[in-house]
């Protein structure tokens, strides 16, 4: 996958288009990633030992890798990412400013 978890991307499809955020969990073997503050979803949580209190929770929910581009902080937008062999070891590149990520 072309994100990592603690990156920083851009929506580029869908109802949340054009919010930015944090990875927060990345899912290579579903081909998606949840974002912070993007899908948002509601759910009902009854009362627990974790939750002392009931009540509608909020939490981001997954979206598909596709819809997503590195946001890259140097050139300041959006960004595709490549992939090259630096010292013996595969290192993503940027492809707007051209600097490892």
């Amino acid at each position: 996958m072309h994100v990592k978890k603690g990156d920083t991307v851009v929506v580029i499809t869908g109802k949340d288009k054009g919010k930015k955020g944090k990875v927060l969990e990345a899912l290579p073997k579903k081909s998606r990633v949840i974002v912070e503050g993007v899908n948002i979803q509601k759910k009902h949580q009854k009362p627990n030992a974790k939750v002392q209190q009931g009540g509608i929770m909020e939490q981001p929910g997954a979206i598909h890798v596709s819809n997503v581009m590195l946001w890259d902080e140097k050139a300041k937008a959006p960004t595709r990412v490549g992939f090259k062999i630096e010292n013996g070891k595969k290192v993503r590149v940027s492809k707007k400013s051209g600097e490892i990520i």
